[in-house]
C-alpha cells in the first residue's frame, strides 16, 4: 500500500484522540525554529500532548520548558525520523522544518535556502513515510506564500491560483521544493499552509539590522506586493488546521497585502531607522540578484479569505502595520 493510500485510509479511523476539540498527541518536526517556538505553547495551552523535535541537543531544555516532550531528530535521516515518529505515535504530525542560517545571500537563493530545499524535498518524504508506517492519520506542513504568486494578472492571489514556477531564475529550485511538498502532503489528505513573510520575535532581526544600516533599499517602483503574518497568528492558524483535520492549501497571511513602497518604509520607521534608499532595478540586480528585484517590482501577494472562512481563523494582528509597531516600539 502506498504512503498516500495508507494515510487516507487512516483518516477514516477516528479515535478519541483525533476528534475535533479533544486532546491530541501532536508531533512538531522543527519545533525549535522561530515559528515552532510559538506553536508549541499554543498547542500545550489547548491541552494537547506535544512531542517537539530539534537537531540540537542544547535546545532540548528550551522545548521542555515550553511544555513539550523534546527529542533530537535529523529530518534528513529517514531512520532518525522513523524512530522519533514511531516512539511518539502521534495523532497529527506538523512539518515546520527549515534550515535557514548564516548571512543572507539574496543573490544565490539556491545556496541560502539549500537546507530548507532539502528539508522540503527529502525531509517531507521521510516524514510522510514515517507517518504511514506509524499510522498517523493527519499531516500539516509549512509552505510559503508571500510574494511568490503567479506573476500574471492581479496583485493578490487565492489558493486556486498557482505559485510562480520561477522558471529560468535562481529561485527555481526553491519553487520546485514547495511544489513537491504541497503535492506530497495533499496526496495524503493533509494541509499545506502557505505562511506569508513571518515577523515577530527572532523572525525579522536580519532585516531590521540592514534597515538600521541603510543596507536594505527599495528597488525600482516598489510596486511588487507581499503578504506578511505575525508568528503568533501563523501558529494559531496551524493549531486550527491540526484540530480540524484541515485538508488542502491555505494562505496564512494577514488582511493587508501591500507593495514594498508601503511596507518597507513603515518597517524602517518602526525600527527607528531612516527611510530606505531607492535604487534602480539594474543596480539591484547587479548587487543582489533577481530575488529582491522580483519581490519588490513584480511580487504577487495572497488573500486569507479561505483560511478565515473555513478555519474560523481570527488574527491578533490583522495588518503588518499594527504588528510591526507592536514588535518594534
Amino acid at each position: 500500500m502506498s504512503q498516500a493510500a495508507a494515510l487516507i485510509r487512516l483518516r477514516g479511523r477516528k479515535t478519541a484522540h483525533s476528534q475535533k476539540g479533544s486532546i491530541m498527541r501532536v508531533f512538531v518536526a522543527g519545533a525549535s525554529g522561530v515559528l515552532g517556538r510559538r506553536l508549541v505553547p499554543q498547542l500545550v495551552a489547548r491541552g494537547h500532548q506535544v512531542t517537539a523535535t530539534t537537531t540540537r541537543a542544547d535546545k532540548l531544555g528550551m522545548l521542555r520548558r515550553l511544555g513539550a516532550d523534546a527529542v533530537v531528530m535529523d529530518g534528513l535521516d529517514g531512520a532518525s525520523v522513523g524512530e522519533a515518529v514511531a516512539a511518539a505515535r502521534p495523532d497529527a504530525l506538523v512539518h515546520e522544518m527549515t534550515g535557514i542560517a548564516g548571512k543572507p545571500d539574496l543573490k544565490h537563493p539556491d545556496r541560502m535556502f539549500a537546507s530548507t530545499i532539502r528539508l522540503r524535498n527529502e525531509g517531507t518524504d521521510h516524514l510522510l513515510a514515517a507517518a504511514a508506517a506509524t499510522g498517523v492519520p493527519h499531516v500539516v506542513a509549512q509552505s510559503y506564500g508571500s510574494w511568490n504568486g503567479i506573476r500574471q494578472g492581479g496583485w493578490v492571489k487565492t489558493e486556486s491560483d498557482p505559485l510562480d514556477p520561477e522558471t529560468g531564475t535562481p529561485m527555481r529550485s526553491g519553487a520546485q521544493a514547495i511544489e513537491h511538498l504541497e503535492a506530497a502532503v495533499l496526496a495524503v489528505g493533509g494541509a499545506a499552509l502557505r505562511y506569508g513573510a513571518l515577523y515577530g520575535p527572532g523572525a525579522t532581526d536580519d532585516q531590521v539590522m540592514l534597515l538600521r544600516k541603510r543596507q536594505y533599499p527599495l528597488v525600482g517602483s516598489g510596486n511588487g506586493y507581499s503578504s506578511w503574518v505575525h508568528l503568533d497568528d501563523a501558529a494559531g492558524a496551524t493549531v486550527l488546521a491540526v484540530e480540524q483535520h484541515a485538508t488542502g492549501v491555505f494562505n496564512i497571511v494577514d488582511d493587508e497585502p501591500a507593495p514594498a513602497r508601503e511596507w518597507l518604509p513603515y518597517l524602517a520607521a518602526c525600527a527607528g531607522a531612516r527611510p530606505p534608499m531607492r535604487i534602480p532595478v539594474w543596480l539591484a540586480r547587479l548587487a543582489a540578484g533577481e530575488l529582491p528585484v522580483v519581490m519588490m517590482t513584480q511580487g504577487r501577494a495572497f488573500s486569507n479569505a479561505k483560511a478565515k472562512r473555513e478555519l474560523g481563523w481570527q488574527l491578533r494582528y490583522p495588518s503588518w502595520r499594527q504588528g510591526f509597531a507592536a514588535e518594534l516600539s
